[in-house]
Formats: C-alpha cells, sequence, structure tokens
C-alpha cells in the first residue's frame, strides 16, 4: 500500500517537476525567458505547446506589468537575408496533434518597455489565452542565457537587439 501511494505522490507530482500546463487539449511545456542586463528594454519568452485537442490558437499572453509594460505574440522572419520581426496577426495557429515550439529566430512571446532586469532564478506568472481552450495560468522561469541547448540558435538577440554574427 505504502508502494502504491508514494508512486501516486510521484504521479501527481510530474506535472509539477516537468514545468508542464495543461487546458484541454493543450498543453504547454517549460515556459521560460533568459536573465536580461540592466536597461534591456525587451525579452523573449519561450516555450513548447502540444496541441492533442481540436485546431486552436494562442491568441495572447499577459504578465504583471510591474514586469513589462506590453506583451505580444511575436514572429521573426528571414527576407533576403534580413532579419524582421513582427507581431503575429489572429495569434499562433495550433493545429491538432501538433507541436509548436516558441523560440528565438521564430515564434515568441515579446515582452517590452520592461521595467528593470530579468534576474536570472525569477519567476514570472503570465496568462495565455487561447481562443477554444481558455485561459491558461503559466510561470515563466528566468533562465541564465545558454542554460537551453538550442534555444539560442538563430534570430536576434532581443535582450541586446543584435542579430547574431555569421557561421
Amino acid at each position: 500500500m505504502r508502494l502504491f501511494q508514494a508512486a501516486a505522490i510521484l504521479v501527481a507530482a510530474t506535472p509539477a517537476l516537468a514545468h508542464d500546463y495543461a487546458v484541454g487539449g493543450i498543453t504547454v511545456d517549460h515556459p521560460f525567458v533568459f536573465a536580461t542586463p540592466p536597461g534591456a528594454p525587451v525579452a523573449g519568452g519561450y516555450m513548447t505547446i502540444t496541441n492533442e485537442g481540436a485546431d486552436d490558437v494562442l491568441l495572447s499572453a499577459e504578465i504583471p506589468e510591474e514586469v513589462a509594460g506590453i506583451v505580444q505574440l511575436h514572429e521573426m522572419t528571414n527576407e533576403d537575408g534580413v532579419m524582421r520581426m513582427s507581431e503575429v496577426a489572429g495569434g499562433i495557429e495550433l493545429p491538432s496533434g501538433e507541436t509548436v515550439t516558441l523560440a528565438q529566430g521564430g515564434l515568441h512571446v515579446m515582452f517590452m518597455n520592461l521595467a528593470g532586469p530579468l534576474e536570472e532564478g525569477a519567476e514570472i506568472p503570465a496568462t495565455l489565452t487561447f481562443r477554444d481552450a481558455g485561459r491558461l495560468d503559466v510561470v515563466f522561469d528566468v533562465e541564465a542565457r545558454g542554460a537551453r541547448d538550442g534555444a539560442g540558435h538563430g534570430g536576434m538577440d532581443h535582450e541586446s537587439g543584435t542579430a547574431p554574427a555569421s557561421r
């Protein structure tokens, strides 16, 4: 019986340990943002969203005004060798049965008009709003730059405003 109880506790704790959040058929895996230096005006928020339900759309993200004055859903595109960033009109499409990754150099949540530096180890509460699944409260972990493999490949460095050097 104790083994069963221990297993039940471990299974119940797994989503929290994995930093996953779910609403309806949507699962959000490990939202995070990189720590920023003093004076940085912006930061990008990243995560993986899996949709096991019907087609849906991530419409918006909200964070406390004490962190950033504006939050938008953005995408980076490469047009003739020039990286361009723009707000995603109508939200981020989440096709049924697919996983959409928000990462540097592509789709992401843009935190603008930062009130101060985002310090490693901090947590930023946020609410994501999906067209059909509804609202989902998540927490963005503030991580050291380079803490996540692949997160820094390509795209503009939002914190410094520079594009990566050519390889």
